[in-house]
C-alpha cells in the first residue's frame, strides 16, 4: 500500500513538473524607507490603535505562501521581495533596484511625503505598472492628486469619518464635541470627520483645539477635564493623527460619555479580534508569521497581493494595463474576510469595504450599517461617491 502511494505521488509530481518548470514569475515590490518614522521602536512600543505594528512585507509574504496554489494554477510563480531605502533622498536608487528586477506591481509602504515622492517618480521609470497605496488615508490621493494606476487597499480618512457617523447616527449619539490637534494631518481628519457628520445630521456642538504641553501657560489645552467640562453634548470625538494625547481621553472626560476616533472606538480596516468570515484563521496565519497581531496597514497590503491574485486568476494572460482595467473597472473581486466581496471603485481607485469600529477587545460594529441607503451599492455610503469624486486622472 505504502509502495503504491509513493509510486502515485511520484506520477503526479512529474505531470505537475512541466508546468512549475514554465510558470512565469512574478515579483511583487514592497518599496519603504528605513528611516520611516512610523516604525520607530519607541513608536511600535506604544501601539496607537490605528497605527502600523509593523513592516507592510510581512502580510505580503503571507498572502503569497497562502495564494501559491492558486496562482500555480494560473501558470505563474507569485514574490514578494523588499526594496527598502535608507532614506527619501534614496528612493529613486530603490526604484531602479525595482526596475531592474522588472517589477510592475508596487505596495507602497511609506509616509504621506515619501508616498508622492514615489507617486510622482515609480509611474515613469517602471512603466505599465500597478500600484497600491496600503497605508495612506489621504482624500487628496483619491481626489484631484489621484494618479491613474495608484490603487488603495486603506481606507479613506473619509470613509473612516463616515464609518464613525454612520455609528454615531445609528445609536442615536448626535450630539459631539471634537477634540483635534495642531498637526496638519489631524486638520484633513478633522475635515473628513465634519464631512461625515453634516452627512449624516450629528451636531458637533464644540470644536475644541488641544496641544501636548508642560507650559503651565497652557493647561487649558492640555487638561482632558477643562476640555471636556460642557454637558451638552453625547459623544467626545477626538482627532489626532499622532496618538499620544487621544490615549488618555477614556475614562478621563469631565462627565461620563463614550470616546471615538483616534482612541476609544476607532475606525479600522482590520481588528485582530474580528470573528467571522474567516477572520480568526487569517489573523492566526498572520500572527503565526509576524509574530505580531495584523493591524489595519498589514490587512491593506494582504489585500494588495490577493488583488493580484485574483486578476492573475481571472485572465492569467493579461497584461499589466489590462489587468489595471479589470480592477478598476470592478471585475474582479477580493475576499477580504470581512463578509461582501470586494471589488475597485471606478472613479478613484479605492477599494470597497466594510470598516470596522473597533476597541482594545474586539468589534462592536461595522460600518455601513442597516438602513443606510445607495442606489447600487451600499458599500459606497462609506467614502466619496461618484458623482462627488474630484479625481480625473483615471485609466
Amino acid at each position: 500500500m505504502i509502495q503504491n502511494r509513493l509510486i502515485l505521488c511520484a506520477l503526479l509530481c512529474l505531470a505537475c513538473a512541466p508546468h512549475l518548470a514554465g510558470a512565469a514569475t512574478i515579483t511583487v515590490g514592497v518599496l519603504g524607507v528605513e528611516d520611516d518614522a512610523r516604525y520607530a521602536p519607541r513608536r511600535l512600543e506604544h501601539n496607537y490603535p490605528g497605527h502600523p505594528a509593523g513592516r507592510a512585507l510581512d502580510a505580503a509574504l503571507v498572502a503569497v505562501d497562502e495564494s501559491a496554489p492558486e496562482v500555480e494554477a494560473a501558470g505563474h510563480k507569485l514574490v514578494a521581495k523588499s526594496f527598502i531605502a535608507p532614506t527619501a533622498a534614496d528612493l529613486p536608487k530603490a526604484i531602479a533596484q525595482m526596475k531592474a528586477a522588472k517589477v510592475q506591481h508596487v505596495v507602497l509602504d511609506l509616509p504621506d511625503a515619501e508616498l508622492k515622492t514615489a507617486l510622482a517618480s515609480v509611474p515613469a521609470a517602471l512603466g505599465p505598472s500597478i500600484l497600491f497605496n496600503v497605508g495612506s488615508g489621504a482624500d487628496e490621493l483619491r481626489a484631484a492628486g489621484c494618479v491613474a494606476n495608484l490603487l488603495h487597499t486603506y481606507p479613506s480618512e473619509a470613509m473612516r469619518g463616515d464609518a464613525l457617523a454612520q455609528y454615531l447616527a445609528s445609536r442615536s449619539w448626535t450630539q459631539a464635541l471634537v477634540l483635534y490637534g495642531p498637526r496638519p494631518q489631524d486638520n484633513l481628519q478633522l475635515d473628513a470627520f465634519l464631512r461625515a457628520a453634516r452627512r449624516y445630521g450629528v451636531k458637533v456642538g464644540k470644536q475644541t483645539a488641544f496641544k501636548l504641553s508642560t507650559d503651565p501657560r497652557e493647561r487649558e489645552l492640555s487638561n482632558v477635564r477643562l476640555l471636556t467640562n460642557e454637558k451638552s453634548y453625547d459623544v467626545v470625538v477626538v482627532v489626532d493623527s499622532d496618538g499620544e494625547f487621544a490615549r488618555g481621553i477614556p475614562y478621563n472626560t469631565q462627565f461620563p460619555r463614550p470616546v471615538l476616533g483616534a482612541n476609544g472606538l476607532t475606525a479600522l480596516a482590520w481588528h485582530p479580534h474580528w470573528d467571522l468570515n474567516g477572520g480568526p484563521q487569517l489573523s492566526r496565519r498572520f500572527m503565526k508569521a509576524a509574530r505580531r497581531p495584523m493591524s489595519s496597514q498589514d490587512w491593506a497590503a494582504w489585500a494588495a497581493i490577493k488583488s493580484i491574485v485574483g486578476v492573475l486568476s481571472e485572465n492569467p494572460k493579461a497584461t499589466v494595463a489590462q489587468q489595471l482595467q479589470m480592477l478598476r473597472k470592478g471585475d474582479v473581486f477580493v475576499d477580504g474576510f470581512k463578509g461582501p466581496r470586494l471589488s475597485y471603485r471606478a472613479w478613484d481607485g479605492q477599494l470597497r469595504q466594510p470598516v470596522f469600529l473597533g476597541h482594545a477587545d474586539g468589534v462592536a460594529a461595522v460600518a455601513p450599517f442597516d438602513g443606510v441607503m445607495h442606489p447600487t451599492e451600499v458599500l459606497d455610503t462609506l467614502g466619496v461617491d461618484e458623482k462627488e469624486s474630484a479625481c480625473r486622472n483615471r485609466p
